[in-house]
């Protein structure tokens, strides 16, 4: 379900209408397991602060590997005090100080349970395409982890937030010495939505975590520009529009006094949002199938909320004018039909002028998905190099 993932910004601003009703935001039911809820105290933690840790099952999509949930201390994208959480994947043979895979897998979803650190004890299909790339690095004495990085209100949308969180959860790892990771080299990556995570994390370290070196980051197939995406889809029927749903739902929970999507829903438009706000990928496809924003909405005119307009320019990384410290290792399909590549362009152009040691990939892939796994092989090969110490190349 990867390869839709592109159109989940896509129908988010043509939700927002001009005259508001009274519906409220709607957010995810709370996780019924405790270890996800925040500690009374939270507030009294800096971002990265360990909360909890949990001893988790061995799992077999990673043999050979301890598995652990790791609970901590972040910040929403108003500035507040959030409990977020990571899995870490330790092998056996990870050397004291052994090389940290922060990977950010894509998770397009609305639900607590949709969490990765849930989905990996299920058969979720979208988890399955990216073990062979983590076991290769697990089988090289690497720990990996891996953030539930939509937050606790699964803001699903809410990129910036994605790269904070994830820059906490490596804060987070650093600190329980049992991991043997307090001076491991960092390395991040991730595809698609996961891309951005990964891009916005890089991103946000010279200033969000100026502390944490960055060994480098690999983005594939990112959707840089969500006002792109919004402008591009347009109020007509689309087989993924139930994502573009779930990302204006999901922008609404992060920032619901600027973005008050549920207040211009009409009646059938509350039902889709009820059906969908505590879903997984596969549940939100089908209850958003061949959807437009036209059948939910009592006015369709775009853009006539400013407040909402700048919501979406702020969590569109093309636009953001800071650039990356790390080396960048970028790649994407030309010819991907579901994200602006002109905004990756104009991204990388923007970090090339900064001085970022960029390289980029062009690979042929004729849909989204197949771009991650044919720039799978040359990733690695530039993960591991980063982490080696070798200088990174640049091809701006």
């Amino acid at each position: 379900m990867a390869r839709v993932f592109g159109v989940l910004g896509g129908a988010v601003l043509a939700l927002l209408l001009v005259t508001p009703a009274l519906a409220e935001p709607l957010y995810p039911q709370p996780d019924p397991d405790p270890f996800y809820a925040a500690p009374p105290d939270l507030a009294a933690h800096r971002p990265g602060d360990v909360l909890e840790v949990r001893e988790l099952p061995p799992l077999a999509l990673f043999p050979g590997a301890s598995v652990k949930l790791i609970e901590f201390r972040s910040t929403n994208s108003g500035g507040e005090p959030i409990a977020a959480t990571t899995t870490i994947l330790t092998p056996f043979n990870h050397p004291p100080n052994g090389p940290l895979l922060s990977y950010q897998h894509f998770i397009n979803a609305l639900g607590t349970g949709c969490a990765v650190s849930h989905m990996l004890y299920t058969s979720d299909t979208n988890l399955v395409t990216t073990t062979p790339m983590l076991n290769v690095v697990l089988q090289q004495g690497w720990s990996v982890a891996l953030p539930d990085h939509l937050g606790p209100r699964f803001a699903l949308g809410a990129a910036r937030l994605g790269g904070q969180i994830t820059l906490d959860g490596i804060r987070a790892v650093k600190q329980l010495p049992q991991l043997g990771l307090q001076h491991s080299p960092v390395a991040l990556t991730g595809y698609s939505g996961g891309g951005l995570a990964t891009a916005w994390a890089a991103a946000l370290q010279p200033t969000y975590a100026p502390e944490l070196q960055l060994a480098g980051a690999a983005i594939g197939g990112a959707p840089m520009s969500l006002v792109a995406m919004a402008e591009g889809l347009g109020l007509d029927p689309h087989p993924a529009f139930g994502l573009a749903m779930a990302a204006a739902i999901g922008l609404e929970r992060e920032y619901p006094d600027r973005m008050p999507v549920s207040a211009y829903l009409n009646a059938r438009g509350l039902e889709i949002r009820d059906a969908m706000a505590n879903s997984c990928t596969n549940d939100i496809l089908a209850v958003g199938a061949n959807g437009s924003a036209r059948e939910y909405v009592t006015n369709v005119s775009v853009f006539d909320r400013p407040e909402a307009r700048s919501v979406v320019e702020e969590n569109s990384l093309e636009l953001y004018p800071g650039a990356p410290e790390a080396p960048i290792f970028e790649w994407h399909s030309p010819s991907d039909p579901l994200i602006p590549v002109a905004a990756i362009d104009n991204t990388d152009r923007h970090w090339c002028a900064a001085g970022v040691r960029l390289q980029t990939m062009q690979v042929p892939g004729v849909e989204h998905l197949s771009a991650a796994v044919l720039g799978a092989p040359a990733v690695l090969w530039w993960l591991e190099a980063r982490v080696r110490g070798e200088p990174a190349p640049i091809a701006c």
